[in-house]
């Protein structure tokens, strides 16, 4: 692919309500956005850098327009995987990468990449972290989700889950520590999920902390997930968790996380599909993936205010899989 264009912007997409994690509360997302070029036909990526991992929008734009050079003179997306690390920048200019090649050959991504046909899919739906309160009110507005995606914060979570459950006994919940608890809350906190039929519980420790798990029991599985980045981090992570969350932000796009995917199906973990809260361009690579997933979460575009022209499409909780117009085809 020679002779290609580049154009780099950054998008910034309100939210509906203010989000909350472990790591702080925000009102809108900060987003880059690629397309890439060849006169006729053109394919375009999102990634959504994250500061836990050193990323900025200035920064990965940089790291971005840095290749215009050499995108002139035939990088391609083979030789992107070693061009760049994984990371918010590589994934952008991964995903135009898949789009253009499906442009060109009139084939959609799926095909080319040797996957299955995507199908409606079921999607977490995530309340965001506050008071056991607050958060019992949000998950009975969201009653009519059927799964629902628990963001903790360490202190309180075990009054959090149990008004949750409390307020929505019919939703099937897993939940995400974002590195919040620490080993001394573990045991307390496992024994509330588990109370409440929690089905799995995303990154309890913080990623350096990993290697505790060994000693740790736990009744209800857990899902790696600030800890799991690449293939090369399976073989420390396979005895620690029973899961992986693949996001294409992490792995540096959709060809990283099919290779995720397979290595991890090979050695017996399962998979989620997860995102940063990005938008719908997002979630469309990413969205090929919920075939292998045991848990899907892609839910970004329903916490946004405002989304693409071409969005994907929610029917309730049921994600359908990416249009036509939007990406991959």
């Amino acid at each position: 692919m020679r002779n290609l264009t580049l154009k780099v912007e950054s998008r910034s997409w309100p939210l509906r309500q203010t989000f909350s994690i472990s790591r702080g509360s925000r009102d809108h997302v900060e987003v880059v956005c690629v397309s890439l070029g060849d006169g006729i036909n053109e394919g375009r990526g999102e990634c959504v850098p994250y500061a836990r991992y050193g990323e900025t929008v200035k920064g990965v734009m940089q790291e971005i327009s840095a290749l215009e050079g050499d995108l002139h003179t035939g990088l391609d997306r083979k030789a992107l995987q070693t061009r760049l690390p994984p990371g918010a920048a590589r994934n952008a200019l991964d995903c135009a990468f898949w789009d253009l090649e499906a442009a060109r050959s009139g084939k959609p991504v799926w095909q080319l990449a040797k996957l299955p046909q995507p199908t409606p899919a079921l999607t977490a739906y995530t309340i965001s972290l506050g008071c056991p309160e607050t958060m019992a009110e949000a998950a009975r507005k969201a009653a009519s989700y059927p799964l629902l995606k628990l963001k903790l914060g360490g202190d309180g979570d075990a009054e959090r889950i149990e008004a949750i459950s409390n307020a929505v006994p019919q939703a099937r919940l897993i939940a995400d520590a974002n590195e919040a608890w620490t080993q001394e809350n573990f045991a307390p906190l496992m024994k509330a999920c588990a109370k409440a039929g929690v089905e799995v519980i995303e990154q309890p420790l913080p990623a350096n902390e990993d290697e505790a798990l060994v000693d740790l029991e736990r009744p209800v599985p857990l899902c790696a997930d600030e800890s799991i980045h690449t293939i090369k981090d399976l073989e420390r992570l396979e005895p620690l968790y029973d899961m992986i969350n693949i996001k294409l932000d992490k792995t540096g796009g959709l060809t990283g996380a099919i290779k995720l995917a397979e290595q991890a199906k090979v050695m017996g973990l399962d998979i989620m599909i997860g995102c940063m809260v990005g938008s719908s361009l997002a979630m469309a690579p990413a969205a090929l993936l919920a075939p292998l997933a045991a848990y899907t979460d892609l839910d970004a575009p329903l916490l946004l205010g405002r989304d693409q022209d071409c969005p994907m499409v929610y029917e309730g909780a049921i994600m359908q899989p990416p249009p036509c117009a939007l990406w991959g085809c």
